[in-house]
């Protein structure tokens, strides 16, 4: 039988475990977070970027209010889009959401 002193002696000798060991897991998320969410929004922001940088007249693209257009000219702030016959609209580059899917028929 194990007495009472025995426990506490056993009890006291027992090594709490590193510090290190105790941010393991904090690390562990935050590595797994970052695998997952920001490293795959990172690279698609930096392919956007090539994208909008590559522009050049004729490009079809959609905005990020959702509007198409052809893009008409290519200014070193801004991209002016034809929307429609005679309808021009100027745009930030950071409008641009992206180029227009070729599954979408042209009218």
């Amino acid at each position: 039988m194990i007495s009472w002193a025995s426990l506490s002696v056993v009890a006291q000798t027992a090594a709490p475990p590193p510090v290190w060991m105790q941010f393991m897991p904090l690390v562990l998320i935050v590595g797994i977070f970052y695998f997952v969410a920001i490293l795959p929004m990172r690279r698609r922001q930096q392919q956007l970027q090539r994208t909008i940088d590559a522009l050049q007249k004729g490009d079809r693209v959609v905005t990020t209010g959702g509007i198409f257009g052809e893009v008409s000219s290519v200014e070193p702030t801004a991209i002016q889009l034809k929307i429609a016959d005679n309808v021009k609209i100027r745009v930030t580059r950071s409008a641009i959401a992206g180029l227009q899917s070729e599954d979408r028929p042209a009218k």
